[in-house]
């Protein structure tokens, strides 16, 4: 597989070749796509391929570069990086050579932050044993970017057992939202106007920081272009928008970064009714997992456990520092970048950005 290097141009047909490798890797992430790094490169993000050779096949991540002004140094992340179609903890080793190796070839970069989607303590994490290949590699703990834990549904059940894993009140709330005349519809481009105001309104609510719309619109443009993005809005029975979804494909997997309601969508469980219908068409559309995509708080996760399916507690993000001291003063910087960003709106420290916009912990992978 041709990859990107630093300093150089894409080989023509490498981007094909490396979004077909992370959609059939399990996981495969949409944050792995060249479709992410398409929408990051507005806001001053660079991108290179780190892959290597592994027991049971290739392993590899698309990690973004940024260089924070003044600091010499750049800053690397693989975010929900690396995939690969086999996990296996000896994989790690030949990852964090390649990884040494192709950014050393970039600059000076300070560390290396990484956040595979996987299960810690399962499978392919039986005993601790892929953290502790991290640990043995160099790798060191780091703050979350991206939610720490999701909800999984398994689609490959069928529809009527997928219903039947709702909680009794989340069916009776769909059905009471059918009821009332709410309906789902799929909606493009030309709506996403409407999903954003539904999605603003929802984060004044809840109180976290979301992007505006052209970064919404830039996401929806680089993955429709594909066939990998669907909007799905809930209207009322006299057509007034009240809830919406934003999801995004890789592989078999969908998953739901950003959604909101407004107070009439709650009031008429729209919500509820959305939620649903994403589910269901997903499963009609072939894919095998739908990903809920984090469970923030307490709330959103009880929401979100009725609809069935497994709460998953991923192995967490690493760090593999390059160079000591780049490092301690990038975390100097970014603590006092992120905190003049919430002054700047007006916000308390307490106030985290949007679940999905890749600036969680800091704001590391946000726009800037």
């Amino acid at each position: 597989m041709n990859g990107r290097r630093p300093g150089g141009e894409e080989p023509a047909g490498a981007g094909a070749a490396w979004d077909e490798f992370v959609q059939a890797s399990e996981p495969g992430s949409y944050l792995q796509l060249r479709a992410w790094a398409e929408v990051k490169r507005v806001n001053g993000w660079s991108s290179l391929d780190v892959l290597a050779e592994a027991p049971g096949a290739p392993i590899g991540a698309q990690v973004l570069l940024r260089r924070p002004r003044p600091l010499p140094w750049a800053f690397a992340y693989a975010p929900r990086g690396p995939v690969t179609a086999a996990w296996r903890p000896d994989a790690v080793a030949p990852f964090t050579a390649a990884a040494r190796e192709t950014l050393s070839a970039a600059g000076r970069v300070s560390h290396v932050r990484i956040d595979p989607e996987v299960e810690s303590d399962g499978p392919l994490d039986t005993g601790g044993s892929l953290r502790a290949a991290l640990r043995a590699a160099g790798w060191r703990p780091a703050p979350a970017i991206q939610p720490a834990s999701t909800r999984l549904i398994d689609l490959t059940a069928d529809e009527r057992a997928l219903w039947g894993d709702l909680r009794k009140k989340w069916r009776q709330y769909v059905n009471r939202a059918r009821a009332v005349g709410v309906t789902v519809t799929e909606a493009g481009e030309d709506e996403l106007p409407i999903f954003y105001e539904i999605y603003r309104e929802t984060a004044a609510r809840a109180g976290f920081l979301i992007r505006t719309e052209a970064a919404y619109r830039s996401i929806w443009r680089a993955y429709d272009r594909q066939g990998l993005a669907r909007l799905l809005l809930a209207r009322l029975a006299d057509g007034t928008p009240v809830a919406s979804l934003f999801l995004v494909r890789s592989g078999g997997r969908v998953v739901e970064p950003y959604g909101g309601m407004t107070q009439a969508g709650a009031d008429s469980r729209a919500n509820y009714l959305l939620k649903w219908e994403a589910i269901a068409s997903s499963r009609a559309a072939g894919a095998h997992t739908y990903d809920l995509w984090g469970l923030a708080h307490p709330g959103i996760a009880h929401f979100k456990a009725g609809f069935g399916g497994r709460e998953v507690r991923y192995v967490g993000a690493w760090d593999l520092v390059l160079d000591r001291l780049g490092r301690s003063v990038y975390g100097l910087a970014q603590r006092a970048r992120v905190v003049a960003a919430r002054r700047r709106h007006g916000l308390g420290s307490g106030v985290m950005p949007a679940p999905g916009t890749g600036a969680e912990g800091g704001g590391e992978a946000g726009d800037g």
